[in-house]
């Protein structure tokens, strides 16, 4: 009998915030996000089939996919082929059919990685029913995941998404050559996700800020061999700007304020209390390079960070690529409803409270 052959197969996959490190995973360096408390559900039961049927009521989707189905030939962000290319590399092998339910309350298209959280449940999904040649933990399913969602389609995002998504709670990871981890924090009170119903643009705008910031920082290394990125500091960026055309300058600019902004933000998560006030101070300075650097806000988005601000918050920042989506927003728990009615006054289309939430989980029945 295979891995939980016959047996109902229940799997989460939470949301997640980048509370530092927008658009530096891509870079090499390092990112704090978490996960929060909105997720996708997967529910498998077995149909006596040689396919698997895939329902998600919440787009109005359908799909079968025959077991034998190899996917040789893959669609753009087909992710459930991709996933299964993918986990076939590490002995997983689909041997039986599912009828699988996806359904979720992840706002869609928002910032919120609901693509990944998908992508996430999908693949936890198939090593539990069908087992893998390798022993797998949350931290191996996020590395299936991120070549599935990432690597196979040859997209510009960087392993953020689905290891937060996975490991859950608050997690620090330095994303170069030498991928490391570790969590940071369990809980973070304060939390407030607003959507603005602006639809983003994720891969236009990784694209673009990816390509600049690598080309500038390509060209500082053809001049400055020993160069490393991770050691500049903000006040040494002028020096390199004679190796950097004016239009990608302020990509290289961006990067290394964001990282010395992510520094910072460690230092007082590693404190034994956590100053939010200072959490907060720093998620507002790194939204501005995003702002006003960057240029991955629109004007909803602006209106609801100073609507947050003007009621009292320590700080607010976009979330996601940019070009629309969400904010998250910190602060004192007793202003959370001022502030959140707030952000709806501009128009927003929802603004609630979050909470930081474990990673992927999984349950099964007889």
């Amino acid at each position: 009998m295979t891995p939980s052959e016959k047996k109902v197969i229940a799997i989460t996959a939470p949301a997640r915030i980048c509370l530092f490190g927008d658009h530096q995973d891509y870079l090499g360096l390092p990112v704090i996000a978490g996960a929060i408390d909105k997720q996708i559900t997967l529910t498998a039961a077995p149909n006596l089939k040689d396919e698997i049927e895939i329902s998600m009521p919440d787009i109005d989707a359908y799909r079968i996919i025959p077991i034998s189905e190899t996917f040789e030939n893959l669609a753009p962000r087909d992710y459930f082929a991709s996933g299964i290319r993918v986990v076939q590399r590490y002995g997983c092998v689909p041997s039986h059919g599912y009828h699988i339910t996806i359904t979720g309350n992840v706002p869609i298209n928002s910032g919120v990685s609901s693509s990944s959280a998908m992508v996430v449940a999908w693949i936890h999904f198939l090593l539990k029913a069908f087992g893998s040649d390798q022993t797998f933990s949350p931290a191996f399913i996020a590395k299936l995941a991120h070549e599935a969602e990432v690597l196979e389609h040859n997209e510009p995002g960087g392993k953020m998404d689905q290891y937060s998504i996975s490991l859950g709670n608050i997690i620090y990871m330095e994303t170069g050559v030498s991928f490391t981890h570790k969590t940071i924090g369990h809980s973070m009170e304060g939390l407030i996700l607003a959507d603005s119903g602006v639809k983003k643009e994720t891969l236009q705008v990784l694209s673009e800020a990816k390509n600049n910031a690598l080309a500038a920082i390509d060209l500082v290394r053809q001049n400055v061999p020993d160069f490393q990125l991770e050691k500049i500091k903000p006040e040494e960026v002028l020096a390199y700007n004679a190796f950097i055309p004016n239009h990608l300058q302020p990509y290289f600019y961006a990067a290394v304020q964001n990282h010395a902004i992510t520094q910072n933000a460690l230092i007082e998560f590693e404190e034994e209390t956590i100053d939010l006030k200072k959490i907060g101070q720093l998620m507002s300075q790194h939204h501005d390079i995003l702002k006003d650097i960057l240029h991955i806000t629109v004007p909803k988005i602006d209106a609801m960070i100073d609507a947050a601000l003007k009621a009292g918050a320590y700080g607010a920042k976009i979330v996601g690529s940019g070009g629309g989506g969400s904010i998250i927003v910190l602060a004192a728990p007793e202003n959370i409803s001022p502030i959140c009615n707030a952000i709806l006054k501009t128009g927003a289309k929802a603004a609630y409270p979050v909470r930081v939430s474990e990673g992927t989980q999984f349950k099964d029945h007889d």
